[in-house]
């Protein structure tokens, strides 16, 4: 193995770029890992059904699905450096703005408006096209340490939010939450969040002449080939089914007995098992069959749903379907992006990760609104759960069934971090 191409190289070259995209995708996934501790007192509050509540997720998806093609060509022209800096200022405000919701549906659905357009500024198109630039040798580890990001919010942000509801209220809890993540991530995006397609500016010119060479199929040839499809209903399936229930997990819980405090530190298994899932599925796509790696993660959450539905106020059935919801969203968008760098290269990644994304977005924009609409119509999540595992089932086969990965010849010539 050349020195230039070995995974330990990259790693001293670049170790701050999925850093910084892990705090970066941590506030991208805030709209739908952050709703959750806040379905039942805004259900108090205002008197609406938690299909109206979870319908502004439904507008974030549709908007990112509708510009996820756009985003990924802007971040394949001008760099995912540029994109990252506005999502960093407009998401964490817009997210803190929900606490401002008057009662009013237009005006919580115009709110939502608002996560909307900063949302698409942070798509994991940005984070991971970055990543993807730096790292060939371990990538698949550099995409799951940069995913982490959204493990960290699942973790944490349900304790963060319902402790500080039962101090105050959850409109302060709201607000808080967008000032911590804006502190938190603007300056690590701003001082170490550069790939390499942003690496043509304010070099000097044996920088210039060392500019990297992104080598992948084009826009055409992806079209042409079933492995794009076949991503597309497993990212589209997973995500509706997954956010879905993701969002509505506590309310699964206290619904069947839990405390609502119980019930957040059960959640927040979820974000503890997405970071194993996530770093443990990073160094297996390194190593073994990706495509045989994702099959085995995308089938754990059929087994949890099981148990939801025939043990459901066991609360060993809630800490176990947890762990493994948790340890199956924490690879799904590492095998996603992973599978895409390798099969389609990276020098059309965001147009055609963008596309694929758009499938992921749109499972997001109506996997909660029918979790909602299905809890309104039998008062019950069963029905949504049973949907759940099919529709996993499904994305699982899908991904097994991709066949060998061809990849793409390594990257050169990259300016690394120190530089």
């Amino acid at each position: 193995m050349q020195a230039s191409n070995s995974a330990s190289r990259e790693w001293r070259e670049y170790w701050c770029v999925p850093l910084a995209a892990a705090l970066g995708y941590s506030t991208a996934v805030l709209s739908a890992y952050g709703l959750g501790p806040f379905v039942e007192p805004i259900q108090r509050e205002f008197g609406w059904s938690r299909a109206i509540i979870s319908s502004g997720l439904t507008i974030v998806g549709l908007s990112g699905a509708a510009l996820s093609i756009p985003m990924g060509m802007l971040v394949d022209r001008v760099g995912p450096r540029k994109v990252a800096l506005v999502g960093a200022v407009l998401m964490p405000m817009a997210f803190a703005l929900l606490g401002t919701a008057t009662g009013s549906q237009a005006n919580w659905l115009l709110l939502w408006l608002f996560v909307a357009f900063a949302n698409i500024w942070m798509q994991g198109t940005v984070w991971v096209a970055a990543v993807s630039s730096r790292f060939d040798k371990s990538r698949g580890l550099a995409i799951a340490i940069a995913m982490s990001g959204g493990s960290l919010t699942s973790a944490v942000l349900p304790i963060i939010a319902t402790s500080i509801m039962e101090a105050s209220d959850w409109r302060t809890a709201i607000a808080s939450v967008g000032g911590i993540w804006f502190l938190l991530v603007f300056p690590a995006i701003f001082l170490f969040f550069r790939g390499a397609q942003d690496s043509g500016t304010k070099l000097s010119e044996t920088a210039l002449q060392a500019r990297p060479v992104l080598t992948g199929r084009s826009v055409g040839e992806a079209l042409r080939m079933r492995q794009f499809y076949q991503l597309i209903v497993a990212s589209g399936f997973y995500a509706f089914a997954g956010i879905g229930t993701i969002v509505h997990f506590i309310p699964v819980l206290t619904d069947r007995g839990a405390t609502p405090l119980g019930a957040a530190g059960v959640a927040s298994l979820i974000g503890i098992f997405s970071l194993i899932g996530r770093l443990s599925t990073g160094f297996l796509l390194d190593r073994f069959a990706p495509h045989l790696v994702g099959a085995a993660a995308f089938v754990l959450p059929v087994a949890a749903c099981g148990m939801l539905i025939v043990d459901g106020q066991n609360p060993v059935a809630h800490i176990t379907s947890a762990i493994f919801f948790g340890f199956s969203l924490g690879a799904e968008m590492d095998v996603i992006a992973y599978l895409v760098s390798r099969h389609f290269g990276m020098r059309n990644y965001g147009i055609i990760f963008g596309s694929i994304t758009a499938a992921l977005a749109m499972g997001t924009a109506l996997g909660p609104l029918f979790a909602g609409y299905f809890f309104d119509v039998w008062g019950s999540y069963a029905q949504f759960l049973m949907l759940t595992a099919v529709l996993m089932l499904v994305s699982s086969v899908a991904v097994a069934t991709l066949g060998k990965v061809r990849g793409e010849p390594p990257i050169r010539n990259a300016v690394p971090c120190r530089e």
